[in-house]
């Protein structure tokens, strides 16, 4: 095995794309984080169910958030390697034939529910046999064929379907492309073999779509260089290389220090993701999805949204009311801490964003009595985040996928309270990783072996990532939990009917 040796002027320039929030991250050559800028967008809902974002907005941004990240580190740009990006998967972001904005459509989206139901229950086994994924509601290509049905007119401008970092790709050197574990992640390549194919697109109705779709490269492979328009903009330097990029799951991943077969990622973000590395694909029609970025190279994907975004939106709606907090988060944290877990504790569903199980699911507290106070409710909360993780664990151990390690990363794994509830609930060791900008670090982990700076990913992953700590699990609380683990499930099927009737 080959060792290079980083350059001491080499910096690495890692691009976050989630929902909301663009992250400009500067790395140096052996992972540190040297500057950091970050600004949130705006999102709209024009329609019940719909999630949707300016893509011109998403490029100010970002480029506000390049250049004062540079202004911020104080370097020279020149010393800028390379740059890698990271975006959220699935959503739909369209462009015309010369490049414009047309569309911006988020993954928490839910338009396309109906169809992506009737096209599970018509074609899912066919549709699973070739991207080892069934149709789901914000999926790319069904919200792409939502698209085709209901807005014609806007379909047939279509030039290019994008994912959110091709964007910012795009943007930067002027290269219609995407990568492999972006488009693989959205169901629009057949797998094992990663390409597009004709039979796939026919299944989900969109034989017409194929000149839609970008070039497709290796996620650590060059894309292109900034150009002087995007030089100019950014404070960037014209001709820096800037790579495929990553479905952020994965560069979260590996900049949490995951990357080898048998390892797993969990990540309490606004989607709670919960993956598992391994050389071969797990063909299994339980397993949500499968991505890949590289040979041999499999990330094997169950995932929902339904994570820290109920915190969020518990601190939006309930705490930050008013601005009487300074420290929102820190407050709920507290407030955990000052009461024990209990058998008569609340549950709590995260479906606020409905579920993988059915885009009717609810979110909700149950089990309420006068004694309990708001600390009861937000435990209830984080538990019942971590249920949902476990049952997404519990469907990739079925499906052959055995976990002895798991790194934490995402906004829950800087609780106090969080890593050590997944750890006596999943009855594993949890790492959480020092760096906290772990997806725009896995980026920067690609750029890096784009360059030569690192011979692959194994020896990147281990100079550029650190632990910050190991959880390890309570035997004591294991009863507690799988008791109610249980009642949770069982909960949730009681729930069902209600959830049907009430969608009607």
């Amino acid at each position: 095995m080959s060792t290079t040796v980083a350059k001491a002027n080499s910096y690495y320039l890692g691009l976050d794309a989630g929902n909301t929030v663009i992250k400009a991250v500067l790395f140096d050559a052996e992972g540190r984080q040297v500057a950091l800028h970050a600004l949130d967008g705006h999102s709209a809902t024009p329609a019940p169910g719909h999630v949707e974002r300016d893509i011109d907005e998403l490029w100010r941004n970002a480029t506000q958030a390049i250049r004062g990240c540079i202004q911020k580190a104080g370097i020279d740009a020149a010393g800028i390697a390379a740059i890698g990006c990271a975006g959220h998967g699935n959503g739909l972001y369209l462009l015309d034939r010369d490049g414009g904005s047309l569309l911006g459509v988020q993954s928490l989206d839910t338009r396309a529910a109906g169809m992506a139901d009737q096209l599970r229950a018509e074609k899912g086994d066919a549709l699973h046999a070739l991207c080892l994924q069934k149709p789901w509601p914000a999926q790319t290509p069904m919200l792409l064929a939502w698209i085709r049905q209901h807005r014609p007119a806007l379909y047939a401008q279509i030039g290019t379907v994008l994912l959110c970092k091709d964007v910012l790709t795009y943007r930067l050197t002027g290269e219609r492309v995407s990568d492999l574990s972006d488009m693989s992640g959205c169901g629009l390549t057949r797998m094992p073999e990663c390409r597009y194919d004709d039979t796939l697109l026919a299944l989900y109705g969109l034989s017409d779509a194929r000149e839609m779709l970008p070039r497709l490269i290796d996620p650590a492979e060059v894309a292109g260089t900034v150009t002087p328009d995007a030089a100019e903009a950014t404070g960037l330097v014209a001709g820096t290389p800037v790579i495929g990029g990553y479905f952020d799951v994965i560069a979260s991943a590996m900049g949490s220090g995951v990357v080898s077969e048998g390892e797993a990622s969990l990540i309490a973000g606004t989607w709670g993701i919960n993956q598992v590395f391994s050389a071969r694909p797990a063909v299994d029609p339980t397993v949500f999805m499968v991505a890949a970025f590289g040979p041999d190279r499999f990330v094997n994907i169950e995932s929902s949204a339904t994570s820290a975004a109920n915190l969020e939106w518990y601190v939006r709606e309930f705490v930050e009311r008013g601005a009487h907090h300074d420290d929102p988060f820190g407050y709920c944290n507290s407030q955990i801490g000052n009461v024990a877990p209990g058998k008569d504790d609340p549950f709590y569903h995260p479906f606020l964003y409905g579920s993988g199980q059915g885009a009717e699911f609810r979110a909700g507290f149950y089990g309420i009595a006068g004694w309990h106070s708001e600390g009861h409710l937000l435990r209830a909360l984080f538990e019942g985040v971590m249920f949902e993780h476990r049952r997404h664990v519990e469907v990739l151990k079925s499906a052959g996928l055995p976990i002895a390690r798991a790194v934490l990363s995402g906004g829950g794994s800087r609780s106090p309270h969080w890593p050590q509830m997944f750890a006596d609930c999943l009855g594993i060791p949890i790492t959480v990783s020092a760096a906290q900008e772990t997806g725009a670090l896995g980026a920067a982990i690609g750029a890096a072996c784009a360059t030569g700076e690192a011979a692959h990913y194994e020896e990147a992953v281990a100079r550029m990532t650190r632990v910050a700590r190991r959880i390890e699990p309570v035997a004591e609380m294991a009863g507690h939990y799988a008791a109610r683990y249980d009642t949770y499930l069982d909960l949730i099927e009681t729930m069902r009917g209600f959830w049907s009737r009430n969608a009607r």
